[in-house]
């Protein structure tokens, strides 16, 4: 993204690595059988599997936070589902990215009504409302879809097609794209990321609630899209350097 100068392609390209992405939630409605017409008891129900994510903070290395979360199997693991946010470099761990380090699952306590024999017939069984967690996967469609579920939420415009295509023309992409030679990279700002997004403008067009790092898909993605709503209406409008 340009404030001076065009964009290049970049010269490399990188194998995204899949994996599991999360953000938001909804509610599913549960509706419990009838367990008897005189007694009362309790069961447990399990909800649909969250994505457990940690911030890096200052002195943090792949093997302290794989010792902190066990179930991450290992340092090893922990950076193979996390390698296209990290980087080549799995002991370049920057401060302020966010980690994907597991799931959980919802305990949900659920107990039947207490009904009289008189009124087995027509007693109801309780509902319960169980959190289920939104997931995407850990690539270019993964990060796509994200990304648009957040630009509605701020009513940034855009399509699939239209991100979509300007990723492939600006990074082929590669979320650790990098343009050292325009002019923009002479002024020392150089454009980053999926859409190639310059620093200055990334901060300025920064959506709330992603990534301050200019490199993690998902906050490229919106951070330029919303560059793109503000300067062209719509990155569908987008079909060159801009």
């Amino acid at each position: 993204m340009a404030a001076a100068g065009r964009h290049s392609h970049p010269k490399s390209r990188s194998t995204l690595v899949r994996g599991i992405l999360a953000a938001g939630t909804g509610a599913a409605v549960l509706a419990l059988p009838l367990l008897g017409a005189t007694c009362a008891q309790a069961a447990t129900g399990t909800s649909d599997a969250q994505l457990v994510t940690y911030k890096v903070v200052a002195g943090d290395t792949l093997v302290k936070i794989a010792k902190k979360y066990p179930s991450t199997g290992g340092w090893k693991k922990l950076y193979e589902a996390n390698s296209a946010v990290i980087g080549s470099d799995p002991s370049a761990l920057r401060t302020g990215i966010t980690l994907t380090i597991g799931t959980k699952t919802v305990q949900n306590a659920m107990k039947s009504t207490n009904v009289t024999a008189a009124v087995a017939k027509t007693a109801k069984s309780t509902t319960v409302t169980a959190a289920a967690a939104k997931t995407y996967t850990n690539d270019l469609d993964g990060w796509i879809k994200q990304s648009l579920d957040i630009m509605a939420k701020s009513a940034i415009p855009g399509t699939y097609n239209g991100i979509y295509r300007n990723v492939m023309r600006e990074s082929s992409g590669n979320p650790k794209a990098i343009n050292n030679w325009d002019s923009n990279a002479a002024a020392g700002i150089p454009s980053k990321g999926l859409l190639q997004v310059i620093d200055p403008t990334f901060k300025a067009y920064h959506v709330p609630g992603t990534s301050m790092d200019p490199y993690d898909p998902v906050a490229n993605i919106t951070a330029a899209c919303n560059y793109a709503a503000a300067k062209y209406g719509s990155i569908d409008n987008v079909n060159g350097a801009y």
